[in-house]
């Protein structure tokens, strides 16, 4: 059964990286706003913003941030595609061949995850021509992959959930709004400690803050506090249970 839903994953996955590759302006869109967002900061906003004395250059702050929007981006793209799919009849097709089930949406998570990966490193070059340099150890950049792929995929399943319940295709992407404008509410562009009570609280325990920290802590080399393990805990949260309502939600459809 595993090899089964393992050669069924890998032939669908092939299947919509190959849409991916025939639309590059999808990764190139994904990767164009939050790189906009960066310049806007960066070279208008930075000056003006006060980080603390051992920040460094802002573009070193403000990059993890900068990555969790390309991510939250990104996945809005998953969701449409998936409202596509299903509004084309292709899940009514694949429901009717001898393949595992479940290997249909695991095709778009692990298609999300190789685009946005791409993404990611787009942003991440333009970044280091801004300025933007790390005392990252390899196992630093690692720990920081990990997290990121952690996260995205957490998001894309969100973004299945979406695309499974959406009534219309405007519907399917408009759910990453609020995860792109998540981060602004975090320690994200500005430390939390300069933000009024009530919004502060907030910012400090939800859980971009935490990743945004554990990440910035990696690229500046210094060592990493309980921030990790609640980053952690948040994306592992967010993954089960988003996972859990999307295959219920697919099971149900699909009866």
């Amino acid at each position: 059964m595993t090899t089964h839903f393992v050669a069924d994953t890998a032939v669908l996955t092939g299947r919509s990286l190959r849409h991916i590759t025939r639309s590059l302006d999808t990764i190139i869109t994904t990767a164009v706003t939050p790189v906009a967002l960066m310049l806007l900061f960066v070279f208008v906003f930075g000056g003006a913003i006060d980080t603390g004395p051992a920040s460094g250059a802002y573009v070193d702050y403000l990059l993890p941030g900068i990555l969790l929007i390309t991510i939250a981006s990104g996945v809005a793209y998953t969701s449409y595609r998936l409202f596509l799919d299903l509004q084309g009849g292709i899940f009514e097709r694949f429901q009717s061949m001898p393949i595992a089930r479940s290997s249909v949406l695991w095709a778009h998570v692990l298609t999300s995850l190789v685009a946005n990966l791409v993404s990611l490193a787009v942003v991440v070059g333009v970044a280091v021509l801004m300025g933007f340099r790390t005392g990252a150890s390899v196992v630093d950049w690692l720990a920081v992959t990990g997290i990121l792929v952690l996260f995205t995929l957490a998001l894309t399943w969100i973004a299945v959930i979406a695309g499974l319940s959406a009534k219309t295709v405007d519907g399917a992407s408009a759910f990453s709004y609020p995860l792109i404008f998540l981060p602004f509410i975090s320690s994200a562009f500005v430390p939390t400690a300069s933000m009024p009570g009530p919004v502060r609280v907030f910012a400090e325990y939800q859980p971009v803050t935490a990743i945004v920290d554990t990440i910035r802590s990696l690229f500046t080399g210094q060592p990493v506090d309980s921030a990790i393990w609640i980053a952690l805990a948040w994306c592992v949260a967010i993954l089960g249970v988003a996972y859990a309502v999307a295959m219920a939600i697919y099971r149900r459809r699909f009866a």
